[in-house]
């Protein structure tokens, strides 16, 4: 049996935030998705009050990742998920405006599954989106570890 994914998005930006959620549900993804405007409150949801992860045992995910927040790097975030036992299997996609290749080449060797840069034009961006939420469509999301 599958288990429902939830997408946790970590995005400072308000209006790319409501364009990656109305695009993804363009796309028919109806996932839950849970939205969180910094990384101190998107860590404190993932690792729980220990910090430990564990409240995340059993739980399918899928984090769409910022990198340019307003209060810690997106790449410690992606550092700290994937050396996470109960974490580090959870897809995570970089949504962010940069597109320098060494901060690319650092995202993929932390762990990051998937870089996409943000496009500038709206309609090149919401259609970005639209085909992301195609992709989540067919993906397969492992539950965190037991």
């Amino acid at each position: 049996m599958t288990l429902p994914v939830t997408i946790i998005m970590i995005e400072d930006d308000e209006g790319h935030a409501r364009l990656i959620e109305r695009n993804i549900r363009r796309s028919g993804v109806n996932n839950e998705i849970v939205s969180f405007a910094n990384g101190t409150a998107a860590m404190k949801h993932l690792f729980g009050a220990d910090g430990t992860g564990l409240n995340q045992k059993g739980n399918a995910l899928l984090i769409l990742l910022d990198l340019n927040l307003p209060d810690m790097s997106g790449i410690d975030i992606l550092k700290q998920i994937k050396e996470n036992k109960y974490l580090k299997a959870s897809p995570v996609v970089v949504l962010t405006t940069t597109d320098d290749s060494q901060e690319i080449k650092r995202c993929y060797e932390f762990g990051c599954n998937v870089y996409i840069t943000k496009p500038v034009n709206y309609e090149n961006f919401a259609n970005a989106i639209r085909q992301l939420g195609l992709f989540f469509s067919v993906i397969q999301v492992p539950p965190a570890a037991s």
